[in-house]
């Protein structure tokens, strides 16, 4: 049995670019970094790791992203990894490693709300209207959904039994 599965928490590094297809097929990509801190253990001190990812959505988790995401946006990504290579036009051939997501979790947006595009929650769906609490009140406790693509999905990690 194999299982390729991908799960970051991380800030996006740059706007969402959305794009179709030939076919018509919405499809956007974006850069992640995600971050390690340890303290070393032979001088003490605190060290810092930073990883980039490039991840990349089809469909209609495609829009979503470029609806709600801007560079800096704290998100949570499920996905595959998936490594694609060519030539490039010196005959040199190149890889790149990218996340294809299948879940996309929004963060929390600035202001103070944790709203996301498909709740329920008429400040969610309308970030607009949305009037930011001040200090004195308690952030909303309103549950950010998780948005899937099943469209293509083969197999549910789930179903497995371990």
């Amino acid at each position: 049995m194999n299982l390729n599965k991908v799960i970051l928490i991380g800030r996006l590094t740059q706007a969402p670019e959305l794009r179709n297809t030939p076919s018509g097929q919405p499809v956007c990509n974006f850069s992640m970094a995600t971050n390690r801190v340890w303290v070393d253990k032979a001088s003490g001190q605190k060290k810092e790791e930073t990883d980039f990812h490039n991840i990349v959505l089809w469909r209609r988790l495609a829009e979503i992203a470029s609806q709600y995401l801007t560079k800096g946006a704290l998100t949570y990504i499920e996905g595959r990894l998936k490594t694609r290579s060519w030539e490039d036009a010196t005959g040199v051939k190149k890889y790149r490693t990218e996340i294809i997501a299948e879940k996309l979790q929004l963060g929390p947006r600035a202001g103070g709300f944790s709203g996301a595009g498909a709740s329920a929650s008429p400040s969610a769906q309308n970030p607009s209207q949305y009037k930011p609490s001040g200090p004195a009140e308690p952030a909303p406790t309103e549950k950010i959904p998780i948005i899937e693509d099943d469209s293509d999905a083969d197999i549910n990690v789930e179903d497995i039994p371990f």
